[in-house]
């Protein structure tokens, strides 16, 4: 008596499969939508939809962050679908048309920075200073602002720089406006840049930090 050895199944590639709509979601969700496209009872149909929603928010927790974000999980349920699963969704369906809408061309600020290092709220904040009425309080913020300046061209620069050089700036931004005494004396070099490399050094241990708990986080998922 001879016995049937069953045959192995055909491996499937990723060549021959339908091409995936959004890749975040994985292909079991795109498997299980195709799935509820052919269920014939609406009843069935929409239990179903209302299951891969909340299956595609635990597996695309990011997007929790957006506004509304269960109303974006149903947009992309029906993009999935490519539009053909009738179901009842609790927003309005978005039309096919949509997709081919392009985003708005972002206008660039056209007022120029003198001088990058300080940036342009700097700028503002230095005029002003130039309002203000003379006096020790407008010195006292003047130099305040000074030492931040020099903190940024540190930053930027990464080289020491002669506290007139920040002085000319300042006063030139200001368009003359605001005028520190040449005897006036900024933090100390060494210091900022001691700062700065502290700064940067907690940010790298902060990313770090943040790493390791995204890590832990997915392995207690799995």
């Amino acid at each position: 008596m001879s016995t049937k050895i069953p045959r192995p199944k055909i491996m499937e590639y990723n060549s021959s499969r339908n091409q995936m709509v959004i890749p975040e979601y994985g292909r079991n969700i795109q498997k299980m939508i195709e799935y509820a496209m052919t269920i014939e009872d609406r009843e069935e149909r929409n239990r179903a939809a209302k299951a891969i929603v909340t299956v595609m928010g635990f597996l695309n927790p990011q997007i929790r962050d957006i506004v509304d974000f269960k109303h974006k999980l149903w947009d992309h349920l029906f993009l999935i679908s490519d539009f053909k699963l009738d179901v009842d969704s609790p927003y309005p369906i978005p039309p096919r048309e949509t997709l081919k809408v392009k985003p708005q061309r972002i206008k660039y600020p056209e007022s120029n920075i003198r001088y990058k290092y300080y940036g342009k709220a700097m700028e503002q904040m230095i005029r002003k200073i130039g309002e203000l009425e003379e006096g020790e309080r407008k010195n006292q913020i003047a130099q305040n602002l000074a030492n931040f300046m020099k903190m940024s061209y540190l930053t930027w620069n990464k080289d020491s720089v002669d506290d007139s050089t920040i002085l000319g700036h300042l006063e030139e931004l200001s368009d003359g406006q605001v005028k520190l005494h040449e005897e006036v004396r900024l933090n100390h070099t060494a210091q900022i840049l001691a700062m700065n490399a502290q700064k940067k050094q907690l940010q790298q241990q902060q990313h770090v930090k943040n790493n390791n708990a995204k890590r832990q986080q997915r392995r207690k998922k799995k």
